[in-house]
């Protein structure tokens, strides 16, 4: 009787009876409460989705809200006019000066790895407060991990003390705590053995979570011996009236279904509703990422989910990834939402491994309309939206900037083995500023395997610096074979606009390449088959070289394209001058003119009337409706 009552009072009556109501004053108070009210309803035997309306206000959680197979066809919507958020936090209060600039409080039991004040993210305690240190020579290869430092960079004290060293290497990372301290040898013994393929001379480090690092205004150290947290304020901070949240959980949301026993979470939708504070976290020894943060966990995951909806959301303020769709998860939308100011990256869809049923297959999820920004401030290599062994999906209208990594990056087979990932269609996103020179090798657009039938089109690129190599616009790498790459404008990238790896048969055409540094267009590895045809492209540049890298061997076909160098028309092809490189049989139909676009110097590259580009057979590239259509979170 008491569970009847309970529902009599809570569920609306303007859909029959099927509206849960959550209020912070209300009769069910928590998502907790109303995912357990939906499962009463649906075992007194309630039929069809079931809404769950959220007051505005702010909802802890005291632990993940775990959905499964029996809460299926349910609906979690804010209320009209609500902006509910839905935190995995705790408040820290009761902060007391120092003698210093110094503010400390009671952290509780809590262990927690980010700090957010008033909605700003802290700085865990680092050193240097600014810039890197550099290992001396070669990226360590002894096992575990010897690290060889310069001068007094690492101190012995930060042994065993919680220290860790944060190292970039190339495109990956490596997060360990120092375990000893040779003064002598200036060597720092860390805790795990190094990946292979974490190379790079001189590499850039730096050191968190130190003690004495707690240095400077915005920094904060947790002392897990005293349940401590200290902080230092900001210029106009005031820490009696500031509010302070410390994330206790990792993960906020999972859809947890067993696609492996066919048992699957079936359409769940969440709308208008802000999902924060949700942590990050690693094994004692850290870890060393091989690449694209794989070991992010994120703030929102699903297993066997199947027509999930995400729509109108924010998620930020987190430490991870923001949304996985894991092992059998399939038809799942993340529409119109923003995801900002996170550790790791946006939107992960699949993983690593191939799996031969189709129920724990991923495929046909829709990522659109979404701002996904501020990414990779935990996990460095972390990726705007990922897409591993996963086929079918459309991730359209995006507006994804401010990285450190790839911003859109597709498959996950290194060469010409099987790929899951095919048919994926990547068109009419904004992508910008990415790599922001911290890390090298990566690209706005980034591709692995064989993969028929996925489109790349209509993108607008621009703005991507690596710290060495490796800034690339549309980056095929090792295998990327059998896609169509058309319609893109890619601009002001450091080593190139276009660079193949290797890879077979890829048709790059009708795409505006301008205003590349080092390189306009580069290919590495010949092989036997044709690597790509490269048709009817313009390519405007004011620096740097057109072709880079590697072009031996006929096993390309380039034809009806427009060069123009801004410097004069002297354009050199790999070495060879425009007719001798067109004697050998290359670009057929091409030439070298002025495209005339409207204004190439405020990078609008519309084409005038009276363009050769046009008459050559170019199509115009219509970017007025890249980006999201409609505002994010709205």
């Amino acid at each position: 009787m008491k569970a009847i009552a309970l529902l009599l009072v809570v569920f609306g009556t303007t859909l029959g009876g099927q509206t849960i109501v959550v209020s912070p004053d209300g009769a069910v108070k928590t998502l907790e409460a109303a995912r357990d009210a939906a499962r009463e309803m649906r075992h007194g035997g309630t039929r069809g989705t079931i809404q769950i309306q959220i007051n505005d206000g702010v909802y802890f959680l005291n632990d993940r809200l775990v959905l499964t197979p029996e809460d299926s066809h349910t609906s979690w919507e804010a209320a009209p006019g609500a902006r509910p958020v839905i935190s995995g936090g705790r408040v820290i209060s009761g902060w007391t000066k120092g003698s210093g600039p110094i503010w400390t409080a009671d952290a509780g039991d809590a262990h927690f790895r980010q700090l957010f004040v008033s909605g700003r993210r802290a700085q865990r305690a680092r050193s240097p407060n600014f810039g890197f240190y550099r290992i001396d020579g070669a990226s360590p290869t002894d096992k575990p991990t010897l690290l060889h430092y310069r001068g007094n960079d690492i101190k012995p004290q930060w042994a065993g003390s919680g220290a860790e060293v944060v190292a970039l290497l190339a495109w990956a990372d490596f997060r360990m705590p120092i375990a000893s301290v040779d003064e002598a040898a200036h060597a720092a013994t860390l805790t795990l053995n190094p990946r292979p393929s974490n190379k790079e001379m001189d590499a850039r480090y730096y050191i968190e979570n130190a003690p004495d690092a707690l240095d400077s205004p915005g920094e904060w150290y947790l002392d897990v011996r005293t349940h401590t947290v200290s902080y230092w304020p900001m210029p106009g901070e005031n820490m009696q009236s500031e509010q302070v949240i410390a994330p206790a959980l990792v993960q906020l949301v999972k859809l947890e279904g067993k696609p492996e026993q066919q048992q699957f979470v079936r359409n769940v939708t969440f709308r208008g509703l802000q999902f924060v504070h949700a942590d990050w976290d690693m094994d004692s020894r850290g870890y060393a990422d091989t690449q694209a943060a794989e070991t992010a966990a994120a703030a929102l995951e699903g297993i066997g989910a199947l027509d999930t909806k995400i729509e109108k959301c924010t998620i930020a303020h987190s430490g991870g990834y923001a949304i996985f769709f894991g092992r059998g998860s399939k038809r799942t939308q993340v529409l119109a939402s923003e995801l900002f100011d996170l550790g790791g990256g946006g939107v992960k869809l699949g993983e690593p491994q191939q799996f031969p049923n189709d129920d724990e297959q991923n495929y046909e999820n829709v990522v659109a309309d979404n701002h996904i920004h501020d990414l990779g401030l935990v996990y460095a290599p972390a990726v705007g939206v990922w897409i591993l062994q996963s086929g079918r999906n459309q991730i359209v209208h995006n507006h994804i900037h401010d990285l450190f990594y790839t911003a859109i990056s597709v498959g996950w087979t290194w060469g010409y083995g099987e790929n899951q990932s095919k048919g994926n269609l990547i068109e009419y996103n904004h992508l910008h500023d990415i790599g922001k020179e911290m890390l090298s090798d990566m690209g706005g657009i980034y591709t692995l395997g064989v993969q028929p039938g996925t489109r790349i089109r209509n993108n607008l690129i621009h703005d991507i610096a690596s710290f060495t190599y490796g800034g690339w616009g549309i980056y095929p790498d090792e295998g990327s074979s059998e896609m169509l790459i058309e319609n893109n404008i890619v601009y002001n990238c450091k080593s190139a606009g276009f660079h193949q790896h290797y890879g077979r048969e890829n048709v790059v055409r009708n795409n505006i390449w301008a205003f590349n540094r080092e390189n306009q267009l580069m290919r590495t590895r010949a092989e036997p088959h044709v690597s790509f045809t490269f048709e009817g492209n313009i390519v405007y540049f004011d620096q740097g070289r057109l072709l880079g890298s590697n072009w031996e061997g006929g096993q390309f076909v380039m034809k009806n394209n427009l060069y123009f160098d801004t410097r004069g028309s002297n354009i050199r092809f790999a070495g060879q001058s425009f007719d001798a490189w067109k004697a050998a049989g290359r670009d057929a139909g091409s030439t070298i003119a002025d495209p005339l676009f409207v204004n190439a110097g405020n990078f609008d590259f519309r084409l005038r009337a009276d363009s050769p580009a046009l008459k050559m057979g170019f199509q115009p590239i219509d970017m007025t409706n890249v980006g999201p259509r409609v505002p994010a979170g709205q």
